[in-house]
């Protein structure tokens, strides 16, 4: 299970692990965006060099909090939950955080509980 942490702000953080190609592993905070509908991760594009994930589409527009905006999109590998997973990345410039999208929710639970200090991800079972 995925334990995450909430921000000052009320925002939600969860540790996950950006595979780069070479195998080697970084471990990021990723800000949890339930407003991001269209992906399932955004990096920096300053980050992309250190990890090296192929290219699969240029230039994709897509409307976001700060208006239009194109993103390269990158087949990249990360660890959640113990779990590795391929997803497509959404990269582009001026991204301050690493940012999780809500297509997560879609194979995973978010159980979230701020009075009491709870905030976890974790992978559903083929059976739920």
């Amino acid at each position: 299970m995925g334990v995450g942490s909430f921000g000052d702000n009320g925002e939600l953080y969860f540790e996950i692990q950006l595979v780069a190609v070479s195998g080697e592993e970084f471990f990021v905070e990723a800000l949890f965006d339930t407003g991001f509908t269209d992906g399932w991760l955004a990096i920096n594009t300053q980050d992309l060099e250190a990890l090296g994930w192929s290219l699969l589409a240029s230039q994709v527009e897509m409307t976001t909090a700060r208006g239009d905006a194109r993103f390269n999109i990158h087949e990249g590998k990360v660890i959640i939950d113990g779990i590795e997973i391929i997803i497509p990345v959404h990269v582009g410039d001026d991204i301050p955080d690493t940012i999780m999208g809500s297509l997560w929710l879609d194979i995973m639970q978010l159980v979230v509980n701020k009075p009491r200090g709870i905030l976890t991800l974790e992978m559903l079972s083929s059976d739920t």
